[in-house]
């Protein structure tokens, strides 16, 4: 059987918004919208992670750096980092770890 999800479609743009579209023992994947101007708040990963932006545009910062990301941009940091992101323009990135 064939199982079609919109949730990335239909994710408002709304502050931060954090849906959980995959989670197995091995692997989770986290859809993020972020509207212009919103800040997913400092946190670390418990796992590498790899983002995966979709559109719009975000800072990522890391490490005492900041990397501008923009659509089908890819970015792999490592777990226990502490890091953050702020949407220049209404996002949405994936999350995969």
């Amino acid at each position: 059987m064939i199982d079609i999800d919109n949730t990335i479609a239909q994710q408002p743009f709304d502050g931060l918004q954090v849906e959980q579209l995959v989670k197995t023992n091995a692997l989770e994947i986290l859809s993020i919208s972020l509207a212009k101007n919103a800040v997913f708040p400092k946190h670390t990963s418990p796992k590498d992670a790899h983002l995966i932006v979709l559109e719009g545009s975000i800072d990522f910062y890391i490490e005492n750096q900041s990397v501008t990301l923009l659509p089908q941009q890819h970015f792999g940091f490592s777990k226990e980092v502490e890091h953050w992101v702020k949407a220049l323009a209404d996002a949405k990135f994936l999350i995969i770890r």
